[in-house]
């Protein structure tokens, strides 16, 4: 969600900053690896001497008040008014109230499917969150389009059995090798509907 549909730079960038001050660590270090992923996989990996359910707390607080700067990625709104609403599901790295909230102060809708950090055992890259994201839409995940932004969220998707459009929001293009488009937002991505159902998507 965040990266894809929801611009949220700004905030993650500045929570991280501040935990990263908290601790004594380096912020750009942290940030180089935190996009696309659970913050309980950055603290276990980075800071693993720390007590990870009360840092965990502590990043879901300071995100969850900080709204300043959120704002829809280029072409969102119109590419969401287009699809038909059983069509598309979301599976985010924050969790569901956090999710809600972004996507509430930036005007778009809230999905029929919505997976969240706390709906799996694993986060990404494991597949999990995106073959039940499929699952609650019905449909294989053979037959899905993943749109991704980092790394750790291609990977899960290619691990999963789909293909990946990558988006270049928080990420240069040579560090998402394995999508099968790349493009910079979703200004150019138009939906493909046959007998109102989707069909696919065009990428301009």
């Amino acid at each position: 969600m965040d990266g894809v549909l929801v611009d949220s730079r700004p905030v993650v960038e500045r929570t991280w900053r501040r935990w990263a001050a908290r601790h004594g660590l380096d912020a750009d270090a942290l940030l180089a690896v935190a996009h696309g992923r659970r913050s309980r996989e950055t603290i276990r990996e980075q800071a693993p001497h720390l007590d990870l359910a009360r840092e965990v707390a502590w990043l879901d607080a300071a995100e969850l008040a900080d709204v300043a700067g959120i704002v829809p990625v280029a072409g969102a709104a119109r590419l969401l008014a287009a699809l038909p609403a059983n069509s598309w599901a979301v599976y985010t790295s924050c969790g569901r109230e956090l999710a809600l909230k972004r996507l509430a102060c930036t005007g778009l809708p809230a999905p029929a499917v919505l997976v969240a950090s706390e709906d799996v055992p694993r986060g990404k890259p494991a597949p999990d969150g995106w073959l039940l994201a499929a699952s609650g839409l019905g449909v294989a995940i053979g037959d899905c389009l993943v749109v991704e932004d980092a790394p750790p969220g291609i990977a899960a998707a290619l691990a999963a059995g789909t293909q990946v459009l990558a988006l270049t929001t928080t990420h240069a293009a040579q560090r998402l090798g394995g999508a099968a488009r790349i493009v910079e937002d979703l200004a150019g991505v138009t939906p493909v509907l046959s007998s109102g159902a989707l069909a696919g998507l065009s990428v301009a």
